[in-house]
């Protein structure tokens, strides 16, 4: 009712004038017969109030009709739109219309080559980041087939080449995914200490390589997430405290409940941020100057971790207090 108001709203200055029209020609019957007009006045109320209510009905259609016919034509401003809009308006807007029309195709032209592009470089990158795999799984192989074979030092130096690689070829192709038009997620449930154990298993050379000492207080429970997804937020979160660690390291998982909620604690003791850099630790390529390990940091891990959260619809927060520390909170909804 309040747009229907609006739209004749629009049209007040024509209904006043009408109005105005009408009034003096009631005046002009009251001067000239009295008697007609106490006799017509009744006859001459209900025919006002008729004319106004059709003409007010008339105009809504008509101002519904062209927005309706506008509406068809932002979503698809073709030249059969184009006309059909053209016929609702008057003549007078018909440039405007078409210089809308040619701007409107333009752009709609320009969306579609770029969204083709963006599917062109979303398929190369996942084409390239599988090819990737190949080779890293031969190494993989090398390192466990002939690890005796190897000097500790040299295979120490293999497990964190390895290492990056593989977090740096899982960076990319996730990077590509979130940005990407095409999701591929598969929600079930899953178990957060089976999670946990194949990504510590994954960094398990450069653990033992820096003596970490592990603590998972961490029940069965499962949760509703993605398995892939889930296990490249970890990632992310576990390769941030190893860059960082200090000495005699640790990594602390806690598992609990909170406001109706799972909440997966991970915490080291490594050098922690600064209170100043805490609130941006998130953004994309943010380094902060927390120590010479941050310099040849890409400031992508805690980033992808947040977006990744963001498409699994979880809560991803941090707090740290300088040289004591790092904590990362991973916030589950139940799922009933």
């Amino acid at each position: 009712m309040k747009r229907k108001f609006q739209k004749i709203l629009r049209y007040m200055p024509w209904l006043l004038l009408l109005f105005g029209v009408d009034a003096f020609f009631t005046v002009l019957l009251w001067i000239a017969d009295l008697d007609a007009f106490y006799a017509m006045s009744a006859l001459l109320l209900l025919a006002v109030l008729l004319m106004f209510s059709a003409i007010c009905f008339v105009l809504v259609r008509l101002e519904e009709k062209r927005e309706q016919v506008f509406f068809d034509f932002l979503a698809n401003p073709d030249e059969y739109h184009e006309e059909r809009l053209l016929g609702v308006l008057v003549p007078a807007q018909g440039e405007a219309v078409r210089l809308l029309g040619r701007c409107l195709r333009d752009k709609q032209n320009a969306y579609i080559g770029l969204l083709e592009q963006m599917n062109d470089y979303e398929e190369y990158v996942e084409s390239w980041a599988h090819e990737a795999k190949t080779p890293l799984s031969l190494l993989t192989l090398l390192l466990d087939n002939r690890r005796e074979e190897l000097s500790e030092t040299v295979s120490c130096k293999l497990d964190y080449i390895q290492n990056r690689l593989q977090e740096s070829v899982n960076q990319m192709l996730f990077y590509a995914r979130l940005k990407g038009s095409r999701k591929d997620y598969l929600f079930e449930h899953i178990s957060v200490r089976g999670c946990v154990e194949e990504v510590l298993e994954d960094y398990k050379p450069l653990l033992e390589e820096k003596q970490f000492q592990i603590q998972a207080d961490m029940t069965e429970q499962t949760v509703c997430s993605d398995r892939r997804g889930l296990r490249f937020l970890l990632r992310q979160v576990i390769s941030n405290s190893i860059k960082y660690c200090g000495k005699e390291p640790e990594l602390i998982f806690r598992f609990f409940k909170e406001n109706d909620c799972h909440v997966l604690s991970i915490r080291d003791n490594g050098m922690g941020v600064r209170s100043c850099d805490l609130p941006y630790i998130f953004e994309k390529g943010f380094t902060g100057d927390s120590g010479e390990g941050r310099k040849k940091a890409t400031g992508m891990g805690l980033y992808l971790a947040k977006e990744m959260a963001k498409e699994l619809n979880l809560s991803l927060d941090a707090n740290s207090e300088w040289g004591k520390g790092f904590e990362v909170r991973i916030v589950f909804p139940v799922v009933g």
